[in-house]
């Protein structure tokens, strides 16, 4: 089976492509034979974690990669325990290509975090699968389960979007015109991994902003906290000029109808936005991301309506889909991705461990490139910065996305603070 375009550019960007998602859960570690029977009796009979990549039958050039499927997946192969620590674990796996004769994906025991909690990582290629993917898999796993993953039927798939040509033109000019890369030099970069704890009281006052609007998601929230922090990183882009070249992020969208939603794969798109670091106030900034992000699913109806001249265009030209993937990846079109994930199915168990928290990893992009992801579970909130920066970048960031947080969880208290004085 051809792999479709989407799946190919993943693998033509010529990086890793691992992406993954860490839960921590309550109590004693895990029974490893344990653990594999619930995987081979829960994910056994799902067609995608038993397919293995094939490489093209000629040049890359002319054709491309198709998916095969090898026989049933070897739970003991697939579900390892390894003597790492959580946060040396995720270093080392956004840098390492997943075995290739096998289906692209680990489920991995690493050693229990010093909080006491027991970490599960799950990885996988991200041409095989994406982050809602990664969901419905650990949904799967839980202690009751309250999904089934079922092909959709075609004749309930709703059509695509019927988008003026017009518009096709100016979300192709959107998500490709150059911008502004970060002030790096080439030799600097290096790959590194930083996962931080956020305080939930923080996140829950500085969701509250801007105070005189609805309120803002966790998406909105890490976009304007980065464009705040990267100046501040970034000494260069402080003193830029007004009419220099956008820094511009991606945010990525599922494309899943809700007949699709537990379909296993990647089906995904990414929305390009410009980072208002030139605006000094972090409401300010927020606002300005709010107002972006409000288009979305106008936007994401430009990508739907492209999809099917784009998936002719990866079969009857591949090297076409390498050429474009290289572009849309370049620092100067793409400095960050943002990524926000909230695990929305109520308190969870495997084999009796409560869960606790979940730690995405997004995959390692180009160098002079970041890529960041923001997970909630419950109360916990957890950010993971995945760079190919300078050493020491990826903890920069992280704090500094953090310390801008903070600030806006203060504008919010201060705000209420107010309106009590003037209520008085």
């Amino acid at each position: 089976m051809r792999l479709s375009g989407i799946e190919g550019g993943f693998l033509r960007a010529g990086l890793p492509g691992t992406i993954g998602s860490a839960t921590l859960y309550t109590g004693k570690p895990f029974d490893l034979a344990e653990l594999r029977s619930r995987v081979g009796e829960r994910w056994g009979a799902l067609d995608r974690m038993h397919q293995v990549l094939q490489p093209p039958p000629r040049s890359a050039a002319l054709s491309g990669h198709r998916w095969a499927f090898a026989g049933p997946f070897d739970p003991a192969a697939h579900v390892t325990a390894c003597a790492e620590e959580l946060q040396s674990l995720l270093a080392a796996a956004v840098v390492r290509r997943l075995p290739p004769d096998r289906p692209l994906w680990q489920l991995l025991v690493p050693k229990p975090a010093p909080t006491g909690e027991q970490p599960l990582v799950l990885l996988a290629h991200h041409a095989l699968l994406d982050g809602s993917s990664l969901t419905t898999l650990l949904r799967l796993l839980m202690d009751d389960p309250t999904i089934r993953v079922r092909a959709p039927k075609p004749a309930q798939t709703p059509p695509r979007p019927r988008v003026p040509f017009t518009n096709l033109i100016k979300e192709w000019h959107n998500s490709n015109a150059l911008g502004q890369p970060l002030p790096l030099a080439p030799g600097e970069c290096r790959p590194a991994v930083t996962v931080t704890r956020l305080d939930p009281t923080v996140m829950r006052s500085a969701r509250r902003q801007p105070a005189t609007g609805r309120g803002a998601t966790l998406n909105e929230l890490l976009l304007s906290a980065l464009a705040g922090a990267l100046p501040t990183c970034y000494d260069a882009l402080s003193s830029r000029s007004c009419d220099a070249a956008p820094l511009y992020a991606r945010v990525p969208v599922d494309l899943r109808s809700p007949y699709e939603a537990q379909t296993l794969g990647t089906l995904i798109t990414a929305i390009r936005v410009p980072l208002p670091v030139d605006t000094d106030s972090p409401a300010d900034r927020l606002r300005t991301c709010q107002h972006l992000l409000s288009a979305l699913n106008r936007r994401c109806h430009a990508h739907r309506a492209a999809l099917p001249v784009l998936e002719g265009m990866s079969r009857a030209a591949p090297w076409l889909t390498t050429a474009l993937t290289r572009r849309m990846t370049r620092p100067d079109v793409n400095t960050a991705v943002c990524t926000a994930f909230k695990w929305r199915y109520g308190p969870s168990r495997l084999h009796g461990r409560r869960l606790t928290g979940i730690v995405a990893l997004p995959p390692l992009s180009p160098r002079a490139s970041v890529n960041l992801a923001l997970a909630q579970n419950a109360e916990t909130y957890t950010l993971t910065v995945v760079s190919h920066l300078r050493p020491g970048d990826s903890q920069l960031i992280a704090d500094t996305v953090a310390e801008e947080l903070t600030t806006m969880a203060v504008m919010s208290a201060s705000h209420g603070e107010c309106a009590v004085e003037s209520a008085e």
